[in-house]
């Protein structure tokens, strides 16, 4: 999730984060290596390149904690403290209806014994159906 919450706010942390502040901490946490740490350092005249650099290698890390680590190595900036507030009260809209949306997008399946296409929600029915007959089946 935050990973997807500093794409989304990308361009304020470009303009606001210096990286020389946190590729040390980025370094010594093992989420950036020495070649790309050089690579990041010979940018240095220009912060805000530097920057989208830097995010453009974390967001291409394998690494399952470089988000982490950005956010603990922003929070350790007093300065940027309305940052770390903006970061943790992001919410996307788009993310809030994600189940609704894969439910309503999963194809049709198809019928075993007859092979007709019927609907995910048919299919659900008829399971909810067989069950109640096999309770049935067992209270009688």
């Amino acid at each position: 999730m935050l990973k997807l919450k500093f794409k989304k706010l990308h361009s304020t942390v470009v303009n606001n984060v210096n990286p020389a502040n946190v590729l040390d901490f980025l370094f010594q946490e093992e989420v950036v290596g020495d070649v790309d740490m050089r690579a990041l350092v010979k940018i240095r005249d220009d912060p805000q390149q530097q920057c989208k650099e830097l995010l453009a290698l974390l967001h291409t890390s394998e690494n399952p904690q470089a988000f982490v680590q950005l956010y603990l190595a922003i929070k350790q900036e007093p300065q940027l403290k309305w940052l770390i507030e903006r970061i943790d009260k992001y919410t996307d809209p788009s993310l809030i209806d994600v189940p609704q949306q894969e439910q309503q997008q999963q194809p049709p399946s198809i019928s075993e014994p007859t092979g007709e296409f019927v609907s995910r929600e048919e299919t659900v029915q008829w399971y909810q159906l067989s069950i109640t007959e096999i309770d049935m089946r067992f209270t009688i």
